[in-house]
């Protein structure tokens, strides 16, 4: 067999050839949702994603006969290693067909990088934030992935186990069947949540209406997830940018917005219609039918994904989360969806995963983050 060559990315075609590789692995793939590839490109670009501000970032492809069998890519968080005191590279977009060589190439071309800067060990698969997907699929590879998560074969866990990482964490997700009525125990406690602590729901009946209050929710964010694996802070340039991304096309019924008397963000949910049956039919492109596909997903649909989900430390355990999903759970009802995807949940979050306990729910997915 002819010998792995690995060559870092230096070109628009050859970042052409890491962002559609995937789609060249995983075609007629059933589970596997295709990224929007202009998505991809502004996450990877050095002069559109803020967070190069303070992350180092290289990619590589793997060939074997002048064809990509493989993809990396090698990030370093310096705000990661100034909150967590450590010296890791981050692996992330990584692919690659089932031979041990093509895998371990990768793996060691990010880890000389990574040595060569200082750094000490690797984890992933991670992105720049926890806002890019994160955690290689562990089960549930019969289930249907999202817009803003990782899917892969089962074999890149075999391979990841020969090259001697072991498990940092692991995320899991749920499906929820949404009930025709709110829970009695989540009625009643919203009921109280809100009189006890003051506390409104903002409302919004257009998209526009939640921009002021964005800034807030990305600065609670920040305060939320601080002590979550391998977490760093978004900068204001960051909230801005996902600002733009989140916020130009959210159907603002799905948005949950607690409110406390000083007209702060105490607790959020972001979440939309299930994309993945829409995205499949794009195959990455929005044109020239592509944005069709998305827009109809948006409108009619039975399935809703759960995206960015938060409370404030200080609300934390009082009941505010229960209310953001009461309120949500109002909207399904209404709008008539039947099905909910979590976002993946660190397995460790208690306070997060203990609400599903009043909900017909199941956890469908697993993922996992690797360290050596």
């Amino acid at each position: 067999m002819s010998e792995i060559l690995v060559k870092k990315v230096s070109t628009n075609k050859e970042l052409n050839a890491f962002i559609n590789f995937p789609f060249q692995l995983y075609k007629g793939n059933a589970f596997w949702v295709p990224p929007l590839k202009f998505d991809e490109r502004n996450t990877l670009r050095k002069d559109k994603n803020p967070a190069f501000e303070y992350c180092e970032a290289e990619y590589w492809l793997a060939y074997r006969d002048k064809r990509v069998v493989g993809r990396i890519a090698g990030i370093i968080n310096h705000k990661e290693h100034e909150r967590w005191n450590t010296k890791l590279v981050r692996f992330g977009w990584i692919d690659f067909v089932d031979d041990p060589e093509v895998s371990r190439n990768l793996i060691e071309t990010a880890s000389v990088w990574g040595r060569d800067k200082g750094m000490t060990g690797l984890h992933g698969p991670l992105g720049f934030t926890d806002m890019d997907p994160e955690g290689m699929l562990f089960e549930g590879f019969d289930q249907i992935s999202s817009l803003s998560a990782i899917y892969n074969f089962p074999y890149y866990n075999d391979h990841m186990e020969l090259l001697g990482f072991r498990k940092a964490t692991d995320w899991v997700q749920f499906e929820i069947n949404i009930p025709a009525e709110i829970p009695e125990k989540v009625e009643r406690m919203s009921r109280i949540v809100m009189q006890k602590y003051n506390l409104r729901l903002l409302k919004p009946q257009k998209a526009k209406e939640i921009i002021p209050y964005a800034a807030k929710m990305f600065t609670m964010y920040n305060e939320a997830f601080h002590d979550i694996y391998g977490f760093s802070a978004l900068t204001e340039k960051q909230m801005d940018y996902y600002t733009k991304q989140y916020f130009g096309f959210i159907r603002p019924e799905f948005v949950s917005m607690i409110i406390d008397s000083k007209d702060d963000v105490v607790g959020f949910g972001i979440t939309m219609p299930s994309l993945s049956l829409a995205l499949q039919k794009a195959d990455g492109s929005l044109f020239p039918f592509g944005f069709l596909h998305l827009w109809r997903a948006m409108r009619k649909n039975d399935t809703i994904h759960m995206y960015l989900i938060g409370v404030r430390p200080d609300y934390q355990g009082k009941g505010v989360l229960a209310l953001i999903y009461h309120e949500l759970n109002v909207t399904c009802i209404k709008t008539g969806f039947k099905l909910a995807r979590t976002h993946p949940q660190l397995e460790e979050n208690f306070k997060a995963i203990s609400i599903w306990k009043n909900y017909d729910s199941r956890i469908n997915i697993r993922r996992r983050c690797w360290i050596r």
